[in-house]
């Protein structure tokens, strides 16, 4: 006989296991809260393996299904945790940032001192220091109510609106120091100009008054020399070397290529120094406005001219304009005999080319020849030059026939140096120590002449030169 299994068994069995699974679905779905439209899962594990039979397999595989389902819900809570964690550092931070743009502000206004901008930039500082401490309290509370993305958005646009603030503070600080070091700067020039003149009033006070006051007592009886070597080296050079200074300034203002001028006046010149080429330019104007020195007439032909070598004319001459200014020398009288010496160095001196190219026009060479006087530096440092190289010939002429003719000479290049004919322009560069023939293996020889020597009477006047050491011939 075959047994037979009650159905009432089998049936009890089937209805337990859907009774447990009925349990968990329910306690499960109660654990499912909300918060602030966010739903978080409370984690707690849902195990069942106290009643296992037949049907465990069914039980098992449910469990997994509870521990994926709560493994979620914990990523999520994590998430917005760190969500708002986030949103709640931006937010501190970009009231920081107000904070200090506020704090600029109040500094801003204090220099120079305004109130009413005090007083917006205290409140400003005050209400952000708040924001944050109702921002502290509520964290400490718990009691944050925050949207991330929301909040994130609003704390950027404060805290770049708080950098621009103080970007446009520091622009304002910025722009009042230019201001301030603007003001002295133009402080500092005007400074400048006034001691510039401040120099030059002395300058021509001490040329006045000084140098040539020596001259005032001066007799025709008591005149030697020593006077004329004075007069060219304290006067007359000096104006010499001012104008040469003037001149080349200009050149180089006037994109000359210095080196092809110079190789132009002395092609062979070789120089110890790079700075020595101006005694070239000194060289050319020398030359040129002594030029004639020897003639009692300077070569001038007409005006008032001495017609004869009256040694007592030529002093009266040199005490009458010594003391007088070349501008009022030439417009009292431009025909006469400085009158046209001005005018015939200058247009030799000065190439038509050349006052073209520093000016840009040839508006003094037109004046000049229509015996007018330029009103410039250039032609004013120019007209002193030539005054002082026409007093010195008029002092030059004033000893009379009996101490001797007055000439002028010029020395060789490659000529040997000799000590009474010659005075070395650069000598330090090439004797430190101060002793020219220190060196008997180096033999000296003639650059080129920079100052013409004069000889009056029997009287040397030395010439200046450059030199240039050679290997000494045995």
């Amino acid at each position: 006989m075959d047994t037979v299994r009650p159905k009432s068994a089998v049936s009890n069995k089937s209805k337990l296991a859907r009774t447990f699974q009925k349990v968990i679905n329910l306690r499960t779905s109660t654990r499912i809260s909300s918060n602030n439209g966010i739903c978080l899962l409370t984690p707690q594990g849902c195990r069942v393996k106290e009643h296992e039979d037949d049907d465990g397999n069914v039980n098992g595989a449910f469990d997994n299904k509870s521990k994926h389902f709560d493994k979620t819900n914990d990523d999520i809570t994590r998430a917005r945790n760190r969500a708002i964690m986030e949103a709640l550092v931006a937010k501190l931070f970009a009231g920081i940032t107000s904070i200090k743009a506020a704090y600029a502000e109040l500094q801003m206004a204090q220099n120079p001192y305004n109130s009413d901008a005090i007083q917006v930039a205290d409140l400003a500082v005050v209400n952000e220091l708040r924001a944050i401490s109702e921002l502290k309290r509520s964290f400490l509370k718990k009691e944050l109510d925050l949207s991330p993305q929301v909040t994130i958005m609003l704390a950027e646009i404060q805290e770049q609106q708080g950098l621009m603030k103080t970007y446009q503070i520091t622009i304002k600080k910025l722009e009042a120091e230019v201001n301030r070091k603007c003001l002295n700067l133009s402080g500092l020039k005007k400074n400048l100009e006034d001691s510039v003149s401040l120099n030059k009033s002395l300058e021509k006070k001490l040329n006045l008054s000084g140098p040539l006051s020596i001259f005032d007592t001066l007799l025709i009886s008591a005149l030697n020399p020593a006077h004329f070597v004075e007069f060219l080296n304290d006067l007359t050079l000096r104006s010499v070397r001012s104008f040469v200074k003037i001149l080349v300034r200009e050149m180089e203002s006037a994109n000359w290529d210095l080196e092809a001028a110079v190789k132009f006046i002395e092609p062979e010149a070789s120089f110890s120094k790079q700075s020595h080429r101006c005694f070239v330019f000194e060289s050319f104007v020398c030359k040129t406005m002594f030029e004639g020195f020897n003639d009692p007439a300077f070569n001038i032909r007409g005006g008032d001219s001495p017609v004869c070598s009256d040694s007592v004319v030529f002093f009266d001459r040199f005490k009458k304009l010594k003391s007088v200014s070349p501008k009022h020398l030439f417009t009292q009288n431009p025909n006469s005999s400085f009158g046209m010496f001005l005018r015939t160095k200058y247009l030799q001196l000065v190439h038509a080319k050349m006052e073209c190219s520093f000016f840009g026009n040839l508006n003094q060479r037109k004046m000049m020849t229509s015996c007018g006087y330029p009103e410039t530096p250039f032609f004013s440092a120019f007209a002193d030059m030539s005054k002082r190289v026409w007093l010195l010939h008029s002092l030059a002429f004033s000893f009379g026939q009996e101490d001797g003719e007055v000439t002028i000479f010029q020395v060789r290049k490659d000529s040997r140096f000799s000590e009474v004919y010659m005075g070395c322009v650069n000598q330090e560069v090439l004797f430190p120590a101060g002793e020219i023939d220190a060196n008997p293996e180096v033999e000296l020889r003639v650059n080129f002449t920079v100052v013409p020597g004069f000889k009056i009477g029997k009287t040397v006047i030395q010439s200046q030169v450059y030199l240039s050491p050679a290997n000494r011939r045995r």
